[in-house]
């Protein structure tokens, strides 16, 4: 993990427990990143309730119980389909926050029209709102990381106030 994204973690941990809320994560094309900033920081177990990589809709029913039809007329990568994550975890997990991740890391698209590094973040709890991320790129790594990176950005923004 790049120090900008345990420099994240580090703040959004710090403020995290300041403020007595709690995350969960459903991440996919983020591999895992976004879970490992918010966990880099001692004590995160006060704050950081749990996760997982939705990376198939396997994984998607499997881990969050979400059907096929929960998601049907839904494109994986889009707004609504990241919002409905992010509630999700956050339902399931009973955090005051739910933050998730969806995309095309690279070097190839997705299966659903979206060129590498498109990706969407969302979060769901007092506030709720999901951005679009385009990098651009193909690089797989590089992706991850900016997309682990708007996501912990998203959580920094939804936490200011």
């Amino acid at each position: 993990m790049n120090s900008a994204l345990s420099a994240l973690g580090d703040t959004l941990g710090e403020r995290l427990k300041t403020r007595k809320e709690t995350v969960a994560v459903a991440e996919s094309s983020s591999g895992g990143l976004i879970s490992a900033a918010l966990l880099s920081v001692a004590g995160a177990s006060a704050y950081y309730l749990g996760g997982g990589i939705i990376y198939t809709g396997k994984a998607r029913m499997s881990l969050l119980d979400l059907p096929r039809e929960a998601v049907a007329g839904m494109r994986s990568a889009s707004e609504p389909y990241a919002l409905l994550l992010a509630r999700t975890v956050r339902e399931r997990f009973g955090a005051t926050r739910g933050i998730s991740e969806t995309g095309a890391a690279g070097p190839s698209g997705n299966g659903y029209g979206d060129a590498a590094g498109h990706t969407v973040v969302a979060i769901s709890g007092p506030v709720e709102f999901a951005v679009v991320v385009e990098t651009a790129s193909s690089d797989r790594l590089a992706n991850m990381e900016a997309f682990a990176a708007a996501a912990l950005e998203l959580l920094a923004r939804a936490t200011e106030t």
